[in-house]
């Protein structure tokens, strides 16, 4: 069952709070446990009210800081300073630690506050996008012609189903009463039958200000009536005539603004808020930052008077003048229009509609940022140990510390321990010495082990003791027999040396898994809006029919693993019937063996790469499919066609290539790219300690002593 629902806008202004409040308190009478988040909020001295609001009026058990992502002023550092990736990480870690806690989560979007409304709302659907969570998209009508309001929803419903956020509801908001039935038409002809539309209709309760937006805007001390601060304001008055005459302009519900020395209209005011002659007064504002004289405060103090009455800096002009445009916000101990915003919320809104299609939500799509965070999330559940040949390299230094800092992974160095140290040094690589192993093959205890029990797996093929020795020496062997005999969990290597060096001792030495008649590989390879698992774009050539099917089977249970759904795309040249040749013969004598060996895993080939992931094409190459236009896990032919595919792919649209990562191996063995960046190590530390997991829960793992830890 889907956990959240972001409740988007496309402008400041738009009243999603009525969406927000109307929501959590529908949601909290089914259950207790909801949560609030919010992925932006403006930052600065004074807290985020949305998120007072909610915390406070319904009792949410969670702490301030909790409750949103990232302020402004954080986000624009970070776009700054080239880091754009790590907003969405930090972003989707405080909302994946909330989720925990809670059965349900209200997520609200940005208010627009700031400068740049097109970038921040293509950041509110990245977000959506990136947490696979339904969305909710309210548009105010205000000040709007009716073509103008309703292209805008149209255009914001668009760029969210672009990004495949499933809306489930658009709202119109601040909609004239006698719109509300047009407006509803026009945006159902705009979107799709499963969308629920509705609309709100414009409120002035709502619409008009409080005294605690007096507070909050101008920062107003307040001298008297703090027990009446939820009054309302209708009218504004300014206090700038004798009293005879500022009479007259009095009315029910009126804020009265005047410097702080006019006593007469102060007095005046407060006099006819108890005169039964002349309608309430909602509040005094004194101007210029004035107080009156000691003489008439006490005499105020003296009387039984409900008045609020504030001291703000501004004169009397800005402040009437501000007060016309300044943003109306719910305050948080504002409960009458917390519970009008709750009735007109239910007079106007089907909340079962809107549940019912968020709670039968599933998404079967996973992000990039969100299948990074998983892996971190998975290989934290049970610490493995990981080895690393390559110590000297500063890549993968880098990627250790990353892995340390975040207590991810127990990391084995091997190398001159001298050597090592000196490389973080010079690079500035602040590893804590105190979390990793650090070996040198040529003096641990264990090479002559390791050295005896190669010569004893390879005298059959010619490996005589000293030539043992030598190997055990080496780094990349005396990894790989690390793993063999339980010393480490994986081993990561790859980044200096070929990839021959890093998978010739595994495939001599651990050897391949029981059911596995071959090693295969696999990428996952991170694209804009999903991940997708290739193979084998590594280590098979030429597979034949059963070994393209041994592939596909081994790569859509990796790819479930991760947490992807797999739908297997028999890649070829044509789709469907329409092709033939020995190459495209193959590939459907592939998909048959691969229907037959698991039925459960939905498979179609052959078929081409654009029938597989474009929706649109897949369904006019291969109309009910349940495959075609949504794959999750391409099967190349060949070697020559996987690898330049996902090179391709990843030079061209910037794809992540995270692997490959080796598929059918005893234990877990992992090469890299010698390009391999920092973070293309890091995950392949992750994935091989995931792969260490697995390996313990099938009951692979063999217990030994382990090496020994570094002087």
């Amino acid at each position: 069952m889907n956990k959240a629902l972001y409740i988007a806008t496309i402008e400041p202004n738009s009243g999603k709070s009525i969406v927000s409040i109307g929501l959590m308190n529908e949601l909290k009478s089914r259950t207790d446990k909801v949560g609030y988040f919010r992925p932006i909020i403006d930052g600065g001295e004074k807290p985020d009210n949305h998120i007072r609001l909610m915390l406070e009026f319904f009792k949410i058990p969670q702490s301030y800081e909790e409750s949103y992502g990232l302020t402004r002023a954080e986000i624009v550092r970070l776009l700054n300073e080239n880091k754009d990736d790590k907003i969405l990480e930090k972003i989707i870690r405080k909302y994946k630690r909330l989720e925990k806690k809670f059965d349900f989560i209200i997520i609200e979007g940005s208010d627009f506050s700031g400068e740049g409304s097109i970038v921040e709302f293509e950041m509110n659907i990245k977000i959506a996008s990136n947490l696979s969570i339904p969305a909710i998209i309210i548009g105010s009508g205000k000040g709007k012609t009716m073509d103008e309001f309703i292209g805008s929803m149209k255009l914001a419903y668009d760029g969210f189903r672009e990004r495949e956020v499933e809306v489930v509801a658009l709202i119109a908001n601040k909609i004239l009463p006698k719109n509300l039935k047009a407006v509803i038409e026009r945006l159902k002809k705009a979107v799709n039958d499963e969308t629920y539309v509705t609309a709100i209709p414009r409120d002035e309760f709502l619409a008009n200000p409080g005294i605690y937006d007096i507070i909050r805007h101008f920062d107003a001390k307040v001298l008297f009536g703090e027990n009446n601060l939820g009054r309302h304001i209708k009218h504004v008055a300014v206090g700038a005539m004798q009293m005879r005459h500022f009479l007259k302009y009095l009315k029910s519900h009126t804020l009265v603004i005047t410097p702080g020395d006019r006593s007469d209209i102060i007095l005046s005011a407060l006099q006819a808020d108890k005169s039964y002659h002349y309608p309430d007064v909602s509040g005094i504002v004194l101007s210029g930052g004035l107080i009156p004289a000691k003489s008439i405060l006490k005499l105020i103090e003296g009387t039984n008077n409900n008045v609020p009455i504030l001291s703000v800096k501004p004169q009397t002009y800005e402040v009437a003048t501000q007060i016309k445009s300044m943003p109306v916000q719910i305050h948080p101990k504002d409960t009458k229009k917390i519970m009008h915003s709750i009735r007109l919320f239910k007079r106007h809104v089907d909340v079962n509609v809107i549940l019912e299609k968020v709670f039968h939500f599933e998404s079967r799509r996973v992000t990039p940022s969100m299948f990074l965070y998983n892996l971190e999330e998975m290989a934290s559940k049970e610490k493995k140990r990981i080895v690393l040949p390559e110590a000297t390299e500063p890549r993968i230094l880098k990627a250790a510390c990353k892995i340390t800092s975040r207590d991810l992974a127990d990391v084995i160095l091997l190398g001159n321990e001298k050597e090592v140290k000196n490389v973080a040094k010079t690079h500035g690589i602040n590893l804590d010495w105190d979390k990793v192993q650090i070996i040198d093959p040529k003096e641990s205890p264990l090479l002559d082990k390791y050295a005896k029990k190669i010569h004893e797996l390879r005298k059959h093929k010619g490996v005589n003791e000293a030539m043992a020795y030598d190997l055990a020496q080496d780094p990349s062997y005396f990894g790989t027999m690390m793993v063999r005999e339980g010393d480490a969990d994986g081993m990561v290597s790859g980044a200096v040396h070929t990839t021959a060096h890093t998978i010739k001792p595994a495939l001599q030495l651990i050897k391949t898994k029981p059911g596995a008649n071959f090693v295969t590989s696999t990428f996952f390879m991170a694209l804009p809006e999903r991940v997708s698992a290739f193979a084998d774009c590594a280590i098979v050539p030429n597979p034949d029919a059963e070994q393209l099917s041994e592939i596909a089977i081994a790569t859509a249970d990796a790819a479930k693993k991760f947490g992807i759904e797999p739908r297997v795309a028999m890649l070829s040249y044509s789709s469907g019937e329409s092709g033939k040749g020995e190459e495209v013969e193959k590939v459907r004598k592939a998909t048959e063996l691969v229907r037959q060996k698991r039925p459960d895993i939905p498979v179609e080939g052959p078929i081409q790469y654009d029938a597989a992931v474009d929706p649109e094409v897949g369904q006019k190459k291969m109309p009910g499919s349940p495959v075609a236009g949504q794959a999750t896990v391409m099967i190349f032919p060949d070697l020559n066609t996987g690898n330049n595919t996902y090179k391709a792919v990843q030079r061209e649209t910037g794809a992540l290539a995270i692997g490959p990562m080796l598929l059918g191996l005893k234990k877990p063995v992992n090469d890299l790219s010698r390009g391999a960046t920092v973070d293309d190590i890091y995950n392949t530390i992750l994935l091989t300690a995931i792969q260490a997991q697995e390996n313990d829960s099938s009951g692979d793992h063999k217990e030994n002593t382990p090496g020994e830890k570094a002087a």
